[in-house]
């Protein structure tokens, strides 16, 4: 899978996801996890937050088939008229949000004190701005992916986070202690990094146009879109995996001014292992599954040993690549939180919560590994509907937690945790008994998972998972994060020699 993945698209992927967290770390050290830190996050992070929700995910899963039907000229047309839909629907969003920004401010933020909320108002008004650009790049981001493009696809992000990285280190070395004037200044950057975006997307997508004729010719006529029932279980298939950190983030706020910061940052120490592993093995595995499990079906192998060895080697690559990942955070989070946001204007007492809050999410990247290649399979079968029935129950739960008081980050990180597990349960019971018993070899998963438990206890017990004094020398800083790489690999050497499984599933 990975030796067979395309350099490019993968080193792309890759830096747009490190500068993302760079993006994190420029913000800690501007604002540490003060109350002006929720603001900014909230502000930054909306406008892409709400277009993922609302369209650009549900994008990918609608067009790209419905582009597979149609002539380039078909494509530039369907994409035309979508176009306008969008802009005007995200343009009547946007003036929701600028008609009612104190109601917004309090729901996305309920702990920000009322010194606040002037700059909580401002920054849902420069979100609502940028949404329409947002929304829009969600569109042409798709038409990249069917192209192809992967350079232009992923290198758009690597755009917006350029742009705001500068607008932080800036604040961060100019800026004032207090964050006063932080919003307006910050605005304007994000309002420069979506449309720099735009005008991105929009100049590797021109020759798209030209090559169809429709630049000097009439335009084509498109074919009929989607019903609606397809679009709507699009975007909850999309919008509620997005939807989960978000919502125990939102409710993270509720323990006081910084709270939101610093759970987004300990969050910040799983995601990255979740999408370029888990996630990344999951997309990387879907051709082989879906070429088994046509071939499967075309030949009428009922041992079906395609389909097994493809769901079994995604399996074992993806827990394997978890059961690591957790293993280095437990072993080694206040080292990785003080590397990535131990830095200006942050706390060493946040630093702490931080790698608290980040190695109960680690335990969370297990139940991901699973879900990931569940939901992969029943993208395969069509049979999308359980994958949102899978993160409906996730959101239930997160939200069962939060709604009966729990604010701390630590609570949450541990409904999260469950939800995820209650979502892997639905999405491979939705699969059946016989087809868990045939694809997935609990034999091999078992080595790395006890090897990952293993570790935690002896972490715990020489407390090497400690929290790191306020100033710790560079020395043992490396001795840390060398722990972290140690403990990693351990964990991948007892699948590697547990048995065939993972080397098979790197072959493949």
């Amino acid at each position: 899978m990975f030796l067979k993945a395309g350099l490019l698209s993968l080193l792309l992927l890759l830096a747009s996801r490190v500068l993302g967290v760079v993006r994190e770390t420029a913000l800690a050290a501007a604002f540490g996890n003060s109350g002006m830190a929720d603001v900014v996050i909230v502000m930054v992070t909306l406008p892409d937050w709400l277009a993922g929700v609302l369209v650009s995910g549900a994008l990918a899963y609608v067009l790209l088939p419905h582009w597979a039907r149609e002539s380039p000229a078909q494509q530039n047309a369907t994409q035309k008229r979508l176009a306008k839909y969008l802009l005007w629907g995200s343009t009547l969003v946007a003036s929701v949000m600028v008609a009612s920004p104190g109601f917004l401010g309090a729901l996305l933020v309920p702990g920000g004190s009322p010194s606040l909320q002037g700059s909580l108002n401002q920054a849902v008004v420069w979100s609502a701005i940028a949404l329409p650009a947002a929304v829009l790049a969600g569109l042409w981001a798709t038409r990249l992916q069917h192209e192809r493009d992967f350079l232009g696809l992923y290198s758009a992000n690597l755009v917006v986070n350029g742009v705001l990285i500068a607008a932080l280190y800036f604040w961060s070395v100019r800026g004032s202690v207090t964050g006063y004037g932080a919003v307006p200044t910050l605005g304007i950057f994000l309002l420069v990094a979506v449309f720099l975006r735009l005008l991105w997307q929009g100049w590797r997508t021109r020759p798209l146009y030209q090559r169809s004729g429709l630049a000097v010719s009439s335009p084509a006529v498109s074919d009929p879109l989607p019903g609606w029932r397809i679009w709507m279980w699009a975007i909850l298939g999309a919008g509620l995996p997005q939807t989960l950190p978000f919502l125990a983030r939102t409710f993270a706020s509720g323990a006081g001014e910084g709270a939101l910061a610093t759970f987004n940052y300990a969050w910040k120490l799983v995601e990255l292992p979740l999408v370029l592993a888990i996630q990344l093995v999951a997309s990387l595995a879907f051709p082989a599954i879906a070429h088994a499990h046509g071939r499967r079906a075309g030949t009428n192998n009922s041992q079906g040993a395609a389909m097994t060895a493809a769901v079994g080697g995604a399996l074992v690559l993806a827990w394997t690549l978890a059961c690591a990942a957790a293993a280095a955070l437990l072993v080694g989070a206040p080292a990785i939180a003080s590397l990535l946001f131990g830095w200006g204007r942050m706390q060493a007492s946040a630093l702490g919560q931080i790698a608290a809050w980040g190695s109960v999410g680690a335990w969370g990247l297990l139940p991901q590994a699973l879900l990931a290649v569940a939901l992969t399979v029943l993208a395969t079968l069509g049979r999308m509907r359980f994958a949102v029935f899978a993160y409906a129950f996730a959101l239930a739960v997160v939200l069962v937690v939060g709604v009966m008081g729990n604010r701390n980050g630590h609570q949450l990180m541990w409904a999260l945790n469950a939800g995820f597990l209650v979502a892997a349960c639905v999405a491979w019971g939705a699969l059946g008994i016989s087809a868990i018993r045939r694809w997935v070899p609990l034999k091999t998963l078992l080595a790395p998972f006890v090897v990952l438990v293993a570790l935690a206890s002896m972490s715990r017990w020489l407390d090497l998972g400690g929290a790191l004094p306020a100033e710790v020398s560079m020395s043992k800083q490396i001795q840390a994060l060398f722990a972290c790489v140690v403990a990693a690999l351990i964990v991948i050497a007892s699948a590697w020699f547990a048995g065939p499984g993972l080397r098979q599933a790197l072959r493949s």
